[in-house]
């Protein structure tokens, strides 16, 4: 297998397709310890493949990349390829920086992963070798786990992702009461300032029913801002992309230095 491996790679063997394939998934770490995969497992290699992530804090200045290898859904139960740090990133609000992530796999199996700000061009890498070298026993051992936990993943997935979008609807709400100021009724803004606090308790329960529950009532209680800002745009003749809850970005303030999972597709 190995010499016709390298006679393929060489150029010196005529008519034999040798497919070389990845063992296991390659992804990062984002907000609430998930994984998001970035190149699935049993992908052909050579292969490339690009997400754009964003910031999970104001003024957030740096990002660390951790690069996992495996099936399963939360970061900390797969195997560590390694971390890096991408610097000197343009404090702006959250979700406003565009950090593009690159998997790169060559032909040898080899991983190299960069970081690039793109508005200032800054980037980082790092290259792994003999790492993604795994014994057919662990990797085996890896989908099996993967398969007895299926379920139990799934629901720390479902829970994680809940507290993100929480954290990202109190961040604009809050952000929309600051903006309209005194021209919030104060009835409406104690509804909503108690929404606020609902979703906050909420969130340290780890209760996904509670979470989404309290994530409803803030939406809807949001609703009466962001038709002001439409009405106070309206009146001055500018257009307003005032965001009217959540939305699907996952982002939390607290947590400096974590990519956010919000991403595009390069």
């Amino acid at each position: 297998g190995a010499a016709i491996q390298a006679g393929v790679l060489g150029g010196e063997v005529r008519d034999v397709v040798l497919l070389d394939v990845t063992p296991l998934t390659l992804g990062v770490e984002t907000l609430g310890g998930i994984m998001d995969k970035l190149i699935e497992r049993n992908t052909t290699i050579p292969t490339r493949k690009s997400k754009i992530y964003t910031t999970a804090a104001d003024g957030q200045t740096e990002v660390e990349i951790h690069v996992l290898q495996g099936e399963r859904e939360m970061a900390k139960f797969n195997h560590s390829l390694g971390r890096f740090h991408l610097t000197g990133i343009p404090p702006a609000p959250r979700g406003v920086p565009q950090i593009e992530v690159t998997f790169d796999i060559d032909a040898n199996g080899i991983v190299n992963v960069s970081a690039k700000d793109l508005a200032t061009q800054r980037q980082q890498s790092i290259t792994i070798t003999g790492s993604t070298r795994l014994s057919k026993e662990e990797i085996d051992r890896m989908m099996r786990e993967a398969e007895e936990h299926a379920e139990e993943d799934r629901r720390l997935r479902e829970t994680a992702e809940a507290k993100n979008r929480a954290e990202q609807l109190v961040y604009t709400t809050e952000k929309m009461l600051r903006d309209l100021g005194d021209k919030v009724p104060s009835s409406d803004k104690l509804t909503i300032e108690n929404a606020i606090s609902d979703v906050k308790s909420a969130i340290e329960s780890n209760d996904i029913h509670r979470i989404n529950s309290a994530s409803d009532a803030l939406q809807q209680a949001s609703y009466k801002l962001s038709q002001m800002l439409y009405e106070q745009a309206a009146q001055a003749g500018q257009p307003t992309g005032a965001p009217t809850g959540g939305g699907a970005e996952e982002q939390k303030p607290e947590d400096e230095g974590v990519i956010d999972a919000e991403f595009k597709a390069e």
